[in-house]
């Protein structure tokens, strides 16, 4: 008799829930404590049965609320499954299909190189920078002109220790190089690094010329050589070398230059009691 009272008392409850909104989630609860509150298994049996029931109809009936929510037709909803990867993409701004990155030109690094107050380092910096930027090749390399400038101008300073006219002189044979328009590749070599910032603050002017100059003064070295050789008359007579071979002083010297403007020109000894020859630098 309690157990038809109980089933009775929850039918009616739930009578009344049907009739009322949002009654989805209230059901299942109040099912659920009458489930929770009997004592008796056969009513906690028949509680559970009518909330599995219970939600089985209301998955089914939320289901059918969603599609109508949705409201696509059934070619748009049927393509999207068709083609996972499409999207509507009418509202969305166009991309390029083949994204450009940018290129960078490469650029030759240096190390950093002390910053200077003086007058004088300072004006040399900014003559070597005018004479790395001659044909605007420093732009196609990729270079900053200024960094290397005072990078060998540091290394001349380091090694001549001041700014006398040792210093100035060393700075100008660097300049007129790098600007000469006969003999780009020296300018081309220093700015992508093939010659080192401190080997062209150390280069002699030999070393520095074009293939072309160094085969001009590889010839005319050759000839004075040859013109001194055949000649023994000629030349100035001296007691101030001593023959490395039979240690006399009756020598007579000539002086060729054989090198650039701006270097001692070279002299060639003859002894005249042996006959040896030499060239002293």
């Amino acid at each position: 008799m309690v157990k038809d009272q109980e089933v009775e008392r929850i039918a009616k409850k739930l009578d009344k829930m049907v009739h009322k909104k949002n009654t989805s989630t209230r059901i299942g609860m109040s099912v659920n404590a009458v489930r929770k509150q009997s004592l008796d298994e056969e009513v906690q049996t028949l509680a559970k049965s009518l909330i599995k029931t219970w939600k089985k109809l209301l998955d089914g009936s939320e289901g059918k609320s969603e599609e109508k929510k949705k409201g696509g037709s059934p070619l748009q909803s049927s393509s999207s499954k068709d083609y996972p990867g499409s999207s509507d993409t009418s509202n969305k701004p166009e991309t390029s299909k083949t994204p450009t990155t940018p290129v960078s030109p490469k650029f030759t690094t240096f190390p950093p190189a002390p910053v200077t107050t003086d007058i004088v380092r300072s004006k040399c910096r900014e003559l070597l920078v005018a004479a790395l930027q001659t044909d605007g090749d420093y732009q196609t390399i990729g270079v900053d002109c200024e960094h290397l400038a005072a990078q060998i101008e540091d290394y001349i300073y380091q090694e001549l220790t001041s700014t006398d006219m040792k210093y100035k002189t060393r700075l100008r044979s660097r300049i007129s190089n790098l600007k000469d328009q006969k003999n780009p590749d020296l300018r081309r070599n220093v700015l992508c690094g093939n010659i080192s910032p401190d080997r062209i603050a150390s280069m002699t002017a030999e070393e520095m010329a074009s293939a072309e100059l160094k085969e001009i003064r590889k010839a005319l070295t050759k000839e004075s050589i040859r013109q001194h050789q055949l000649s023994k008359l000629g030349g100035t007579e001296t007691d101030m070398f001593v023959c490395g071979k039979c240690k006399g002083k009756n020598c007579t010297y000539t002086q060729v230059q054989t090198r650039s403007a701006d270097e001692p020109m070279t002299t060639f000894v003859l002894c005249n009691e042996c006959g040896n020859r030499w060239k002293f630098c």
